[in-house]
């Protein structure tokens, strides 16, 4: 399993299913899903927001602020 960090910004936020967008540096966008968002111990994200996420095999697996650690 190969594990990465990157940064991006919230693109798109739904709060009833903790599901969303995140628009990376590079201009690609990526999905993350509720487990992804829960697993970085947010309660909300804002549109427009900083974060940083954890990769693994090309899926998101944790979404958290830029200031905020990461799971291990």
């Amino acid at each position: 399993m190969t594990r990465k960090e990157a940064q991006g910004t919230a693109r798109v936020f739904d709060p009833t299913t903790r599901t969303g967008t995140l628009l990376l540096d590079d201009g690609t966008e990526v999905a993350f899903d509720t487990a992804a968002f829960d697993a970085g111990g947010l309660r909300l994200l804002r549109v427009g927001q900083r974060v940083k996420m954890s990769v693994e095999d090309g899926r998101v697996t944790a979404v958290t602020l830029v200031t905020l650690p990461l799971p291990e």
